[in-house]
């Protein structure tokens, strides 16, 4: 795809990781077919909830938390009431790694999510392999086709698959794709620059029945409140708790806006 802006490097790096998977594509492929199928996304993220985050650093932010102890967040995550953990898997750009996700996956109960930059198939099995209940797939990375194939390699895999958008452009082709899970994310990764009122303006074109999850530019349980009075299913957080001195107190508070704010749109 074109006009990936400050995305471009990290797609170049990420399309020849992909590359370097192929000769085990075969077998990712068969083991993930294999194991159970991860807890539908749709059905976990409804009514008003978190995704709460683990990564070290990231290009828009910097240095968040370089001593990052991933199960111990996780777990802390867990027991404040985070719906389901995404773990940063990519390394040079966030200070991940897929070790981060198995361990986490290994520590906790509720679903763990792969934020990473897929551009492959083969990178869905692997997560799957590594763990990963769901995967991220960013729409402005793929082509109409490729988008359908990376989706069609999750239910394969029975991965749930959180397709994000941006743009409309984004959104129209996420949805021509069936995507039944969409992250509206507030940040535009050509620029890094964020903008609350993207979510709104793309949820009033999400179609009743797709769960809808707001991503990026969140700071604190007000700004959380706002994005699920606007429609969001989930809000999705991590720099603001990485940044926290204590992210579990930070991470409880923005549950209870969550619950809150969801229970109060029920209502009306």
């Amino acid at each position: 795809m074109t006009g990936l802006g400050a995305l471009a490097p990290i797609i170049e790096r990420k399309r020849a990781e992909a590359a370097a998977l192929h000769c085990g594509r075969a077998a990712m492929f068969a083991h993930a077919a294999n194991l159970e199928h991860a807890p539908a996304i749709e059905r976990i993220l409804a009514g008003g909830t978190v995704i709460a985050e683990l990564k070290r650093r990231s290009p828009s932010g910097g240095v968040l938390r370089a001593d990052l102890d991933a199960v111990a967040v996780a777990e802390a995550y867990e027991a404040a009431g985070a719906v389901a953990i995404s773990v940063l898997t990519d390394g040079p750009d966030f200070g991940g790694s897929l070790d981060d996700l198995v361990a986490v996956r290994g520590a906790v109960e509720v679903p763990v999510l792969r934020k990473d930059f897929v551009v492959a198939p083969v990178q869905v099995a692997e997560a799957r392999v590594a763990g990963a209940d769901w995967v991220l797939l960013i729409a402005v990375v793929f082509d109409d086709n490729e988008l359908e194939e990376v989706m069609d390699a999750a239910r394969r895999c029975g991965a749930g698959a959180l397709v994000e958008v941006h743009t409309d452009s984004d959104l129209d082709r996420a949805l021509g794709a069936g995507a039944e899970c969409i992250g509206v994310n507030n940040r535009d990764l050509t620029t890094l620059g964020t903008d609350l009122a993207t979510f709104a303006r793309l949820r009033s074109r999400i179609p009743a029945g797709v769960v809808t999850v707001a991503e990026s530019g969140v700071h604190d349980a007000a700004d959380v409140t706002r994005l699920v009075g606007e429609g969001a299913d989930a809000v999705l957080v991590g720099e603001a708790l990485m940044r926290a001195a204590n992210p579990a107190p930070a991470l409880a508070a923005m549950v209870a806006a969550a619950e809150a704010a969801g229970a109060s749109r029920t209502r009306r």
